[in-house]
């Protein structure tokens, strides 16, 4: 990485500027063009140091709810599960982990109904041997803006 990207990258991580033209603003505080901020941000995606570039929502405001869930399946069914797991509406991330239960996913649905529903038939499924639902009793958010 650059010391250009890593300009930008340690500006952006804060977010961007709400204004007309945020990468003009982005580009005065660390001496660059407009242009050179869209080619930087662009050259960073390619480069897969980002991967996607927009506003985080706040769920919780909208009124979704959502629960980590964690599966134990065979390690020869993992990629199969995670395929069909990751088809689904509502599956954000999704890793699997070296542990009894080893693929886990969080999983976001309109209401807590729709939620139980959508768990059970995942729990069905011939290729899940168990499933552990984990829905937050109390979410605790932290901000890490890395010095790059």
């Amino acid at each position: 990485m650059n010391n250009k990207e890593r300009a930008v990258l340690n500006l952006m991580q804060d977010g961007i500027p709400i204004s007309k033209r945020p990468f003009l603003d982005i580009g005065r505080q660390v001496n660059m063009s407009e242009g050179e901020v869209m080619e930087v941000i662009e050259t960073l995606k390619d480069k897969g140091m980002i991967r996607r570039f927009g506003g985080i929502v706040n769920i919780a405001q909208l009124g979704v709810v959502s629960t980590l869930v964690g599966l134990k399946v065979k390690p020869e069914n993992i990629e199969r599960v995670a395929l069909e797991i990751n088809a689904l509406t509502g599956v954000t991330h999704n890793y699997e982990r070296d542990d009894a239960f080893n693929l886990w996913f969080t999983l976001m649905e309109s209401t807590d109904e729709k939620l139980r529903e959508r768990l059970s038939v995942i729990e069905a499924m011939d290729t899940v041997e168990a499933l552990i639902d984990l829905k937050a009793k109390q979410k605790f958010k932290t901000k890490v803006l890395l010095d790059l």
